[in-house]
């Protein structure tokens, strides 16, 4: 009788995603609900929040991550880091998920 190797679940569940093509937007969508860990990373507690609280919306386009920022003073700040947010947030993904950051 044939037996096969048992398989770690975590393995098993990746390729089922690889193979369908959830991959990448579930890497995505983990990307984007990071932004409040990568601000707290970066940031003081109080800015964190200030900052958390004035963004309204995040997508990932062509592997850019758009950021909507209500506060122009803000938004300008968060441009000279923009760097190594899209580093710490690649990090906490695991992947090279987006390669720029872009505020509006």
């Amino acid at each position: 009788m044939f037996k096969k190797q048992p398989q770690n679940i975590s393995n098993v569940l990746n390729s089922v995603l690889r193979n369908q093509g959830l991959e990448t937007p579930l890497l995505q969508r983990r990307l984007v609900g990071a932004w409040g860990d990568a601000i707290r990373e970066i940031c003081e507690d109080d800015m964190a929040g200030i900052i958390i609280e004035n963004t309204e919306s995040k997508e990932i386009r062509n592997q850019t991550l758009w950021v909507k920022i209500t506060m122009p003073a803000i938004r300008s700040d968060l441009q000279m880091s923009a760097t190594k947010l899209v580093t710490i947030l690649n990090n906490k993904v695991g992947a090279q998920i987006i390669s720029s950051i872009r505020f509006f």
